[in-house]
């Protein structure tokens, strides 16, 4: 049995699992495939809208090496490159995750 909690679990993992937003999703997966990327993103809003999981898929479309990209596919993969897996279970020494709502 896996010892990841729900939030975990359920995750979206690649941005045609993401509800909600449509046009915030289009606008980052157009902006990935153009290769026309801002230098920066700020995902704010109130808890639960999903700015964890848009901006670690976003990570993942931004660093993925292979092609065609692993975010970018219609349905989540049951295997994703190495380096899209170091993001999903938290190890990639380049991507550090900000959370102003926590105490560490």
């Amino acid at each position: 049995m896996s010892d990841k909690v729900l939030y975990q679990k359920w995750r979206p993992n690649v941005f045609s699992e993401i509800i909600g937003q449509n046009h915030v999703i289009a606008t980052l997966k157009n902006a990935v495939e153009l290769s026309k990327t801002s230098h920066a993103y700020l995902f704010c809003g109130p808890r639960g809208v999903g700015k964890t999981t848009t901006a670690r898929v976003m990570a993942k479309a931004l660093n993925c090496p292979s092609s065609p990209n692993c975010c970018m596919q219609e349905t989540s993969k049951k295997t994703f490159c190495e380096t899209c897996e170091s993001i999903n279970q938290g190890t990639m020494i380049d991507l550090i995750e900000i959370d102003a709502a926590s105490n560490r």
